[in-house]
């Protein structure tokens, strides 16, 4: 067994517990006998990483070209979050751990650059970091309501992102009305000399 699928055997058994009994050194003990993971923040980083992989193969899978990019970023939010979906229990209490709490912002602006790249993004100046830093926050306010959505298909998830969405969106429209309102010169007045 290789280095990689040791770590995938020990998340998944992790994964299991971890909804019930958190995520403790005990547990981590109980799993492996060997230092796979030097720790909780490791292997948690590396269940982020995991997600990531399988997020990007996913969206390479679908004919998101086809659809405008607010519902292929959409799309990709939900399908994320479908990805995590068999372990929401585990994730809701990873999310508050110390150790997650550093990697958290890493992670999330990974998963939105993976989003922004599927969508199509090609942008490399100031936008690029823009796109990204409002994309992983409204993935990040997204998990927190996904977290606590019961609803019958979590559509209460899916009508929050949608608004998030809107809310970025309508931010656009704002910024692209001001660069135009700035970089349009202002008229002349005509000189009033008469001959």
């Amino acid at each position: 067994m290789t280095e990689s699928e040791t770590k995938r055997a020990v998340l998944a058994g992790v994964l299991a517990r971890a909804g019930q009994e958190g995520f403790t050194p005990p547990l981590l003990v109980s799993i492996t006998h060997h230092e796979v993971f030097a720790g909780i923040g490791e292997l948690i980083a590396f269940w982020s990483a995991e997600i990531d992989a399988e997020l990007e193969q996913r969206l390479q899978g679908m004919a998101l070209g086809t659809l405008p990019v607010r519902l292929r970023i959409r799309l990709g939010v939900l399908t994320r979050l479908a990805i995590v979906g068999p372990h929401k229990d585990a994730a809701r209490k990873a999310a508050v751990l110390p150790q997650h709490l550093g990697q958290s912002a890493e992670s999330l602006w990974h998963s939105a650059d993976i989003l922004w790249r599927a969508a199509g993004d090609s942008a490399t100046d100031l936008n690029f970091y823009t796109k990204r830093a409002i994309l992983a926050a409204v993935l990040s306010s997204t998990t927190v309501a996904w977290f606590g959505d019961d609803s019958p298909d979590e559509r209460h998830t899916a009508a929050f992102l949608d608004a998030r969405i809107d809310n970025v969106l309508a931010y656009e429209k704002l910024k692209a009305r001001f660069k135009q309102a700035f970089s349009t010169p202002p008229s002349q007045p005509h000189s009033g000399n008469a001959s």
